[in-house]
C-alpha cells in the first residue's frame, strides 16, 4: 500500500468513526428517553419502553430495503441518505411536542432509526474492506469505542436537558389540578425543542458535507465461482449455525437494550433522584468501551472468538443472578456491569456466523442486521413483567413504591434465558453443519 493509500485510508477510517460516534449518540440517549416520555405522557412501564422498539423495529424494515439502496447508489450517497432521514425524523420530535403525543414521539424514533439502519447498513461493510481484512477486526473495535463513547455523552447531556427537575415535576403532579398538571407537561416537553433543532441543523449539514468528503470509493467484491474447499450448498436454510447465529444476535441486542435503556429508571425505581440516575447509562457503556479496549488487545493473539463468547455468556449469566439476589446501588453496578459481558458479543458472533457461508455471506448479513430487532421486542417484555409483578405486589398489600423496586429488580430474570441461549451458541450452536 501507498503512502498516500495509507494517508487516505486514514481519513477515512476517521470519517467513519465519526458516522459510528453519531448513531452511537442518537441510540443511547433512550435511556434518558425512557424516563422522560414516561412522565410526559403518563405511560406504563411497558409502553415507556416502547421509546427502544421504535428504534430497533426500524432494522427489521430497513435492513433489506437498505441493501438495495446501496447497491443502487453506492456507500458514500447511502451514508448521506442516512444523515438526512436523521435529520427529518430529529424535526418530527418538535410537532411531538408541541401535541404531546406519544405516538408522534415514536415516529419520530422510527424514523431516526430508519437513517441509522441506511448508515449502518452503508458503513459496517464500508470499513470492513476499507484495508486489509485480516486487520478489519482492529478498524470495528476502534468503531465500537467511538459508537459507546458517544453513547455516554449523549446519555449525560441528554440526561441533563430532559430529566433535569423531573423529580419536582413527579412531586407537583400528585397535587394540583388537572390544568395544572397539563401546563406542567406541556412545559417540560418542550424541553426537547432546543436539542432536537441542533441535532437536525448538525445532521443535514453532515449528510450534505458527507459527499464531498475525502472517502475511498470502494466496492465488496464482486462474487465469483466456488473455489475448491468451499460451499457447495443451494440454499441458506442449509446452514443450521447460520439461523442459531440470527437468534444469538437477537437475544444478545435485546439484553444489550436492557442494560442500557433501562438502567436509569431501574436507578429512579430504587429511590435514586433523576439528577444521580442520569449517569447510570454511562456506567454500562464505559464497561463495553473498557472491554472493548481488552478484546483488541487479546483478540485473536491470546483469545479465540469463541472462547471470548463463552467468557461473555458466562459473566452475563452471573451478573444476571447478582441484580436478582442485590440491591440499592450494589445491584445498579451489576447492571452496567452488563456492558462486559455484552461488549465481545457481536464482534464473536459475526464471524462465527458467517464462516463457510460463501455466496451466501451477503444475504446472512442481511438476516444478521435484522436480528437487532431483538433491541425492539426483548426491553418492552421486561416491562410489561415488571408492571404485571407490580400489579400482583400491590394486590397483597405492599407500597406502591416498594413494590415497583421489587418488581424492577425481579424482572431482569429475562436475561438469563437470553445469555444461556449466547452460551449455548458459543460451544455448540457455530458449529452445527460444519465438518
Amino acid at each position: 500500500m501507498t503512502q498516500a493509500s495509507k494517508s487516505s485510508n486514514t481519513i477515512a477510517i476517521a470519517i467513519i468513526a465519526g458516522l459510528f460516534f453519531i448513531f452511537g449518540f442518537v441510540t443511547w440517549i433512550n435511556g434518558a428517553l425512557i424516563p422522560f416520555m414516561k412522565t410526559i405522557n403518563e405511560l406504563t412501564e411497558a409502553q415507556s419502553y416502547l421509546v427502544a422498539s421504535a428504534s430497533y423495529i426500524s432494522f427489521v424494515v430497513m435492513a433489506l430495503p437498505a441493501s438495495y439502496i446501496l447497491n443502487k447508489i453506492g456507500y458514500r450517497k447511502g451514508m448521506s441518505l442516512g444523515l438526512i432521514i436523521m435529520a427529518i425524523g430529529a424535526l418530527v420530535f418538535i410537532p411531538a411536542a408541541e401535541a404531546r403525543t406519544y405516538w408522534v414521539f415514536l415516529l419520530a424514533i422510527f424514523i431516526q432509526g430508519l437513517g441509522m439502519t441506511i448508515l449502518q447498513t452503508a458503513a459496517n461493510p464500508y470499513i470492513t474492506i476499507l484495508g486489509p481484512i485480516e486487520s478489519g477486526a482492529k478498524r470495528i473495535a476502534i468503531m465500537g469505542i467511538a459508537n459507546k463513547t458517544a453513547g455516554a455523552l449523549g446519555s449525560l447531556i441528554f440526561g441533563a436537558l430532559l430529566l433535569s427537575g423531573i423529580d419536582n415535576v413527579k412531586e407537583k403532579l400528585l397535587t394540583v389540578s388537572a390544568a395544572e398538571k397539563g401546563v406542567l407537561l406541556d412545559t417540560m416537553a418542550d424541553s426537547v425543542f432546543t436539542p432536537y433543532i441542533i441535532m437536525a441543523i448538525v445532521l443535514f449539514v453532515l449528510g450534505i458535507l458527507i459527499r464531498k468528503a475525502p472517502l475511498p470509493n470502494v466496492e465488496a467484491d464482486v462474487e465469483e465461482e466456488p473455489k475448491a474447499g468451499e460451499t457447495t450448498k443451494t440454499s441458506i436454510f442449509q446452514f443450521p449455525h447460520l439461523w442459531l447465529g440470527v437468534l444469538t444476535l437477537f437475544v444478545y441486542v435485546g439484553a444489550e437494550v436492557i442494560a442500557g435503556d433501562t438502567i436509569i429508571a431501574y436507578g429512579i425505581s430504587l429511590g435514586f433522584s433523576a439528577e444521580d440516575a442520569k449517569f447510570f447509562t454511562t456506567f454500562t457503556l464505559m464497561a463495553m468501551v473498557a472491554t472493548y479496549a481488552l478484546g483488541v488487545f487479546l483478540i485473536p493473539k491470546y483469545l479465540k472468538q469463541d472462547m471470548a463468547l463463552k467468557i461473555s455468556a458466562t459473566l452475563g449469566i452471573f451478573f444476571s443472578i447478582c441484580i436478582l439476589n442485590t440491591t440499592g446501588f450494589t445491584s445498579v453496578l451489576f447492571v452496567a456491569a452488563l456492558g462486559i459481558a455484552n461488549a465481545l458479543v457481536w464482534p464473536a458472533v459475526w464471524p462465527l456466523t458467517l464462516a463457510g457461508l460463501g455466496k451466501f455471506t451477503k444475504t446472512a448479513s442481511a438476516l444478521l442486521i435484522m436480528a437487532i430487532a431483538g433491541g425492539a421486542i426483548i426491553p418492552p417484555l421486561y416491562g410489561r413483567m415488571v408492571d404485571a409483578t407490580k400489579h400482583d405486589l400491590v394486590a397483597t398489600g405492599i407500597e406502591q413504591v416498594n413494590a415497583i423496586s421489587t418488581a424492577s429488580t425481579s424482572s431482569y430474570w429475562i436475561l438469563i434465558p437470553c445469555y444461556s441461549i449466547i452460551l449455548f451458541f458459543a460451544i455448540w450452536g457455530h458449529k452445527l453443519g460444519k465438518k
